[in-house]
């Protein structure tokens, strides 16, 4: 049976319910597609799409998020292909929903990141399993021990540097969790200096996993720099990986605040 859906886009789109072939160009979206038990439905997942490993190691890869072999994709015979505005480009989406319906995410904060699970639940018949997910990441995340009067800076780039505005997921989470961004007013990854993390005077700077993974050598190139700054590395997939992922946020806040 079609069904017509609109996606976090804004983009009406029509598929034979529930889609029996799929193909992720996520990473975050393919584990909770994994999580929503679409083991046999899913057929194509890109060369990122690390978690669950057992798919990793077994599905047909179809390139990476922003150069995936499109002939490949339509060679498999989808019927529906999740991607994500941010994390693919256009005219590769433009490409594929000329031949499959394509459904597309934009999550740029917590809420819209519920809304996107509860979305692809329904999409794949998963609907009741996607409530499931929601609940308990909402009720896990409401119930965090939060930081308070404490600012950051969030790094995800060297050379140059990079860090998250206030339109952003990670800022958003962050947000959650007690901590003022000092680079809220800003949008989405801005490139940076410096001397102007410096001049914001966070009173921490995180520097994440990826995607550049920061190691504790650039902490201490950085620290000379900024002696009065704690500086922490932290897991980037627990801060940005937007889907059933979060369910693991909670533990490891509570295990980052202890160390804060």
């Amino acid at each position: 049976m079609n069904i017509k859906y609109t996606d976090q886009i804004g983009k009406e789109i029509e598929i034979n319910h529930p889609a029996k072939r799929i193909v992720s160009l996520v990473p975050s979206q393919t584990e909770l597609l994994f999580d929503l038990g679409l083991s046999e439905e899913v057929i194509g997942i890109t060369k990122f799409c690390v978690h669950p490993k057992s798919w990793f190691a077994n599905k047909t890869r179809i390139g990476g998020t922003k150069n995936p072999d499109i002939e490949k994709i339509l060679s498999l015979e989808p019927d529906l292909i999740i991607a994500n505005k941010e994390e693919n480009v256009e005219e590769h989406i433009l490409a594929l929903e000329a031949k499959v319906p394509v459904w597309t995410s934009d999550v740029k904060n917590f809420d819209e990141a519920l809304n996107m699970i509860q979305n692809v639940g329904e999409i794949t018949g998963k609907s009741e399993k996607a409530k499931e997910l929601v609940d308990v990441i909402s009720t896990n995340v409401e119930l965090l021990e939060k930081v308070e009067g404490k600012s950051v800076a969030y790094l995800i780039w060297r050379n140059p540097y990079m860090t998250v505005g206030g339109d952003t997921f990670i800022s958003n989470l962050l947000t959650r969790v007690g901590f003022k961004n000092v680079f809220e007013k800003q949008l989405r990854y801005p490139q940076t200096i410096m001397e102007e993390i410096k001049r914001k005077n966070p009173d921490y700077l995180f520097l994440s996993s990826e995607p550049y993974p920061f190691k504790q050598e650039h902490i201490e190139e950085l620290q000379k720099h900024m002696p009065d700054v704690k500086f922490m590395l932290v897991d980037g997939e627990k801060f940005s990986w937007y889907g059933s992922h979060m369910l693991k946020f909670g533990e490891y806040w509570n295990q980052l605040k202890k160390e804060l």
